[in-house]
């Protein structure tokens, strides 16, 4: 399967050196590859353990950094809300 690392890269908005594309295609490759030999799943049921069932940890309320204190330290803040720079368009 051949895979276009640049469009994966475009898409995940990295920059991959023009040297290196080739490489990450073989490696993107084969691991594609080692996902198609991957048995498959005849019944999900037998994935779960009936007898150990999951215990979640009760949530408890606890007190946190001051806010104030916090925002000392931030370069930038607005409305008590730190303010950092666009990312996406």
């Amino acid at each position: 399967m051949e895979i276009d690392v640049r469009r994966v890269a475009k898409l995940a908005m990295l920059e991959i050196p023009e040297d290196e594309v080739e490489k990450y295609e073989k490696e993107l490759s084969r691991i594609v590859a080692m996902t198609e030999h991957l048995p498959e799943v005849e019944n999900a049921k037998t994935l779960i353990d009936t007898e150990n069932k999951m215990q979640l940890r009760e949530d408890v309320v606890e007190p946190s950094y001051p806010r104030d204190a916090m925002l000392k330290n931030v370069p930038q803040a607005i409305a008590g809300c730190i303010v950092v720079p666009k990312t996406v368009e």
